[in-house]
């Protein structure tokens, strides 16, 4: 892994995708042994979860289902207080048990979103897993399930979060750096 240019930016590398693998692991099997004898409803928060629920329900071994809900509150490097719902669901979720897969939570805008959406939807239960979690600057006395990696309040890129659209195909993770490395 060496440093990487998106735009105007330079990123450094963070996470290896070999630590990114077993983390998606981990979260795939605790979340088995809580829904066992259910078929979970899993939900993508679009876009930048698009890697990891593909590789966590590859790897999910009992019945489950997928959708996605695209929700935006990201401007160039830095989160809005605004969450625009841009697409929602279509399926019957009533009754359901439902998981919503996160790649990242900072402020919490978007998981408060989530259970504004989620609220009168009678779902038996909501769940919520999130790959990455930045604690220092979570906002909200929500409830977070199961939290894959807690990193600390740097911007970064890779695994299906990007910069300006650009850095989402990298398989590995990168943290915007403040000097400019060569490649």
């Amino acid at each position: 892994m060496s440093t990487i240019k998106l735009h105007d930016l330079h990123f450094k590398p963070f996470i290896k995708e070999e630590e990114i693998n077993s983390i998606v692991q981990t979260l795939v099997q605790q979340v088995q042994e809580d829904c066992k004898g259910e078929t979970p409803l899993f939900i993508g928060i679009l876009n930048g979860s698009f890697m990891f629920v593909s590789d966590f329900v590859k790897s999910y071994k009992g019945d489950c289902e997928v959708s996605f809900v695209k929700l935006a509150s990201y401007e160039g490097t830095s989160t809005t207080d605004k969450v625009k719902q841009l697409l929602g669901i279509n399926e019957n979720i009533e009754g359901r048990t439902v998981v919503i897969l996160e790649d990242i939570i900072d402020t919490g805008n978007t998981l408060q979103e989530i259970y504004n959406i989620f609220k009168d939807k009678k779902v038996k239960q909501l769940k919520v897993v999130t790959l990455f979690f930045k604690p220092d600057v979570f906002k909200k006395e929500l409830p977070i399930d199961y939290i894959g990696k807690s990193i600390p309040d740097k911007f970064i890129v890779g695994y299906g979060l990007d910069y300006n659209g650009l850095g989402r195909n990298k398989p590995a993770i990168y943290q915007l750096s403040t000097t400019q490395h060569k490649k």
